[in-house]
């Protein structure tokens, strides 16, 4: 089954898809409305309707300088070997979709570190351009608000938080040193935590401060970033709290011991030779006892007991694929991996020789994680 679009395709710049998400329409209405009193107050020979198309001109080459710093988060990445799914432009500005995490603090750096510098370039390409021009053009008004709005991109997604690059940044140095790129999630995301509060705090208690009533648009805005600043946060503390657990997760600790049993075996009769054996799983073999499927735990669990001596356990088996069929030494983000990659509800674990070990169920890896 395919994932749907994240929004309209734009091309594939380095290989990598670009999507344009229809949320950007709400920003690109506002940044127009916002925006074109300033271009007004800079242009007021011009007619109201020039000063919107300006405007909207403007969030538009916002959004192509947003597309070039993730594009430069992506071409580092691909650089290092890294797989990258697509980048989507959307409300709050770009994301790039980078599907494994960079294996040394360093490459993680340098991934992070190449979107703010894109951003800062660009601001010092657009700064020099409005030298050449007269200020009080057309030209010379979008090039002043190009390059102050890049260099607030850049100078904002250098703040040591997560989920910004500056985060990242941090998340870098902290694994540098500590050696855990746990402790780094951890360290950068509780500054981003920290980071959401004070951007909104700092719009509200600042010009209080002055004597001033807070701009709502302002702190509305202030207000916006700051949630996305705070869910992303959560979340990262969230996966590092996942990630803690990982080291418990080996397929040996967790299995289940597997008992051999035919497909045409009543299901009540293998469960009854299963309980006596100690077994916790059932696995159907063949008449060479060749393991070819195995009993589905929650289709058992379903089946109402006054009907299991008159259902074959075979009914309630999937058939073992090879995807199914796990090695007995894999263990944390391999294992996880491999699960992920093929989702069931139970997995053969095999030795390196082929001989089965036991089953592993989806049910005890979960219970890892939940404490349940």
């Amino acid at each position: 089954m395919s994932t749907p679009s994240p929004g309209l395709r734009m091309g594939r710049p380095f290989g990598i898809p670009v999507y344009v998400s229809p949320t950007w329409l709400i920003v690109a209405a506002f940044i127009t409305i916002t925006y074109e009193p300033q271009v007004a107050a800079r242009l007021p020979e011009f007619s109201q309707f020039v000063h919107y198309s300006i405007a909207l001109l403007f969030a538009v080459l916002l959004y192509v300088s947003v597309l070039l710093h993730e594009l430069a988060h992506c071409v580092v990445a691909k650089a290092y070997g890294l797989p990258v799914k697509r980048i989507t432009l959307y409300l709050l500005g770009g994301v790039s979709e980078i599907e494994q995490e960079p294996d040394t603090p360093g490459k993680e750096f340098l991934v992070s570190f190449a979107g703010p510098v894109v951003s800062l370039g660009l601001a010092g390409i657009f700064f020099g351009l409005e030298q050449l021009v007269d200020s009080d053009t057309i030209p010379g008004v979008l090039l002043f608000i190009l390059w102050t709005s890049n260099l607030i991109v850049g100078v904002f997604n250098l703040l040591p938080g997560l989920p910004l690059d500056g985060g990242r940044m941090l998340r870098a140095g902290v694994w540098k040193v500590t050696h855990s790129p746990n402790k780094g999630t951890v360290a950068a995301a509780w500054i981003g935590r920290g980071l959401a509060v004070v951007l909104v705090l700092s719009q509200l208690v600042l010009p209080l401060m002055a004597g001033q009533e807070p701009d709502f648009t302002t702190v509305l805005w202030s207000m916006i970033l700051a949630a996305f600043i705070w869910m992303g946060a959560s979340q990262s503390l969230r996966v590092a709290k996942v990630r803690s657990k990982l080291p418990q997760v080996r397929a040996r600790a967790l299995a289940r011991r597997a008992f051999p049993v035919a497909a045409d075996v009543p299901l009540a009769e293998a469960l009854r030779r299963a309980r006596e054996s100690g077994a916790g799983a059932l696995v159907i073999v063949d008449h060479e006892g060749r393991p070819t499927g195995i009993v589905n735990e929650a289709a058992v669990n379903a089946t109402p007991e006054p009907r299991r001596p008159w259902i074959n356990v075979g009914s309630l088996a999937r058939t073992l694929e090879p995807a199914l069929v796990l090695g007995a030494d894999l263990e944390g983000e391999s294992l996880i991996d491999a699960m992920r990659d093929n989702p069931s509800g139970e997995y053969l674990l095999v030795e390196r020789g082929g001989e089965i070990y036991g089953v592993l169920a989806t049910a005890d890896v979960n219970r890892v994680f939940t404490g349940v």
